[in-house]
């Protein structure tokens, strides 16, 4: 195992002087999560719901290639109890839950490809853009477990149909394109600096718009998703159960040799 992978990573934000505030995560693996990062990107989502200074949240990740390659397969394969595990795969039910009860609205960046949690992630936001590179596979099946923990926002996002097409076909990419026309994506770019022109556009918008009436629309998206805490609680002790069986450990260590 290696404990440099999983002590690696962060995640920064900054406000300006409109209100529109960034929020950044980086990790050096395809900015792949482990779950000290995730329980810091849970906080943050969390401490600037309730900052009066920001109206408005952007989420991206760092670098110009993958948005966010899913969970830390160096954490995943040292899991060895169940606690850890339900531990571990709460990391992005908190990441989820956090965006789903945040007051402000959460504006996505995706400016390249997304595995498993990072699928999660870009459903988990209010609005969502993305460049042409950014294509979007849920992998968990193919390394033993299953979106279970981020199914419920993939599924609220593209409907049924879609989420277990992604699911089933778990080593299939799908094309930026086909995120868009789902209704994961609201618009995508030819370039990373086209999508910014984008963001800052709307999320200037947005900064000067009622902060009361974007707080009751959220509200309103969300309807509905209010047992999400136990639901997503039971589906990260689900993962955390498989993830300890022979078959999955010996599915990771195959893929991490690829």
């Amino acid at each position: 195992m290696s404990t440099d992978a999983i002590n690696q990573g962060d995640v920064t934000f900054s406000t300006d002087e409109k209100g529109i505030t960034t929020i950044e995560f980086f990790h050096p693996l395809s900015n792949s999560l482990p779950g000290r990062v995730l329980g810091k990107l849970a906080d943050t989502i969390t401490q600037l719901g309730q900052d009066d200074n920001t109206k408005v949240i952007i989420l991206k990740s760092a670098g110009d290639r993958a948005f966010c390659a899913g969970a830390s397969f160096d954490e995943l394969i040292s899991i060895d109890n169940l606690e850890t595990g339900k531990i571990f795969f709460s990391g992005f039910a908190n990441v989820i839950n956090a965006a789903r009860k945040c007051p402000k609205l959460i504006i996505g960046r995706v400016q390249g490809k997304a595995v498993g949690g990072g699928v999660g992630m870009a459903s988990a936001v209010d609005y969502c853009f993305a460049t042409k590179f950014a294509s979007v596979k849920l992998s968990e099946l193919a390394i033993g477990i299953g979106p279970f923990v981020v199914g419920p926002a993939v599924e609220r996002k593209v409907g049924t149909s879609t989420m277990s097409m992604m699911a089933i076909n778990a080593t299939e990419w799908y094309s930026a394109e086909w995120a868009r026309e789902k209704g994961l994506y609201a618009n995508i770019y030819e370039s990373a600096d086209e999508m910014d022109t984008a963001i800052a556009e709307l999320a200037d918008k947005l900064a000067n718009s009622n902060p009361e009436a974007m707080r009751l629309l959220k509200k309103v998206f969300w309807e509905g998703t209010e047992n999400w805490d136990d639901l997503l609680s039971e589906r990260a002790a689900m993962s955390g159960r498989l993830v300890l069986s022979e078959f999955t450990k010996n599915a990771i260590n195959k893929f991490k040799k690829k």
